[in-house]
């Protein structure tokens, strides 16, 4: 606490990240990065940005990054918006889309970060318990509302809400903006993209921290009608009009491009994390249904907090969450190598 602090400061409780532990010979199955580093291609395309081009502006539109959005989703450049991670473009669709008189609607269990957002802008919300199966119900919803977000697949459980649903939700709220979080779509859940041409009220995010390894250079992304994303324009070039450098912009481009990496490591993590639920189903472990790049599971005979001390005295790293309580027994893992879910299956084995 201090004096010279303003008076919102005080008021603030910041978002806690998952551990990035400075320790090494880790199992780090804790903040759903990609097991598998990014395209060739990207490593290709920053070196050669790796020039004397550097001492000059990037391109404060992120024109060619747009673009290369754009196409692959069969949009228009003015329909995409980027920014330094979708944290920080989440940050602009609550500022610019998110607070009016009446309150924001998202689940009671969810991306941590919204409740933070709330406070930072000082937005009035509601959160929405989930169902007994951690699922949404679209009809919890139909209450006056100034805007609805989640992401889908949900965090921290993992599970999947059917377009079908999503497309109804749109359909109820005609006055308010929808924002579907689409962070870990990529893993096996249908994506609302194709809707927004049908529904001006809805704004898609997304980011390449996930599904395209590059959690390291931050970069995100939105989708939704031009009208959307000029709010959002009008608020970034009111906060910083470089948000994307030369770096994280060329190797944007180039993740964007290489589909068949994009494809090949999606597959790759989908097949293991089936396997690995298997195998915790046979060590008598519930998990929950997911569409993610982790997964949601406890075991009936020990508490999550415990089972977590127990991993990382083995050298394994995953993510816990003491509240609310009705999660406090459940364990996010990560989804990594089969070598990786090999060692923690074992160490599982062992502790049991």
């Amino acid at each position: 606490m201090s004096k010279f602090w303003s008076d919102i400061v005080h008021k603030l409780t910041p978002y806690v990240p998952g551990e990035q532990p400075k320790l090494t010979n880790l199992v780090k199955l804790n903040t759903n990065e990609n097991p598998y580093g990014p395209s060739p291609k990207v490593i290709e395309a920053l070196k050669a940005e790796a020039a004397d081009s550097l001492r000059l502006y990037p391109d404060p539109n992120s024109d060619a990054l747009k673009a290369a959005i754009a196409h692959t989703y069969q949009l228009n450049p003015n329909q995409i918006f980027v920014g330094n991670g979708s944290d920080e473009v989440l940050a602009h669709v609550f500022q610019a889309l998110l607070k009016h008189d009446k309150p924001l609607l998202f689940p009671d269990i969810t991306y941590s970060f919204y409740p933070v957002y709330c406070g930072l802008y000082g937005i009035n919300y509601q959160t929405i318990p989930l169902a007994e199966d951690f699922s949404i119900n679209i009809a919890d919803y139909e209450r006056p509302n100034g805007g609805i977000i989640f992401p889908n697949p949900n965090a921290p459980t993992g599970i999947p809400l059917a377009l079908a649903q999503i497309e109804k939700l749109l359909q109820n709220n005609p006055e308010s903006v929808v924002v579907i979080d689409e962070a870990y779509v990529d893993f096996g859940t249908e994506s609302a993209v194709g809707l927004i041409n049908l529904y001006p009220n809805l704004l898609v995010t997304h980011t390449l921290s996930k599904a395209r390894s590059l959690a390291g250079l931050r970069v995100g992304y939105a989708m939704g009608s031009p009208e959307l994303i000029e709010a959002l324009i009008r608020v970034k070039d009111s906060f910083n009009s470089y948000p994307i450098d030369r770096f994280a912009s060329a190797g944007a481009i180039a993740a964007m491009q290489d589909a068949v990496y994009f494809d090949k490591t999606c597959k790759l993590v989908v097949a293991t994390r089936e396997a690995l639920v298997r195998d915790l189903t046979k060590l008598g472990f519930e998990v929950l249904p997911s569409g993610a790049n982790f997964i949601f599971a406890k075991h009936p005979a020990w508490a999550g907090a415990d089972l977590t001390a127990q991993l990382r005295e083995r050298s394994i790293i995953v993510r816990h969450f003491k509240s609310p309580a009705r999660i406090s027994p459940y364990l996010r893992i990560t989804i990594g190598t089969d070598e990786q879910s090999k060692l923690l299956i074992n160490a599982l084995a062992d502790i049991l």
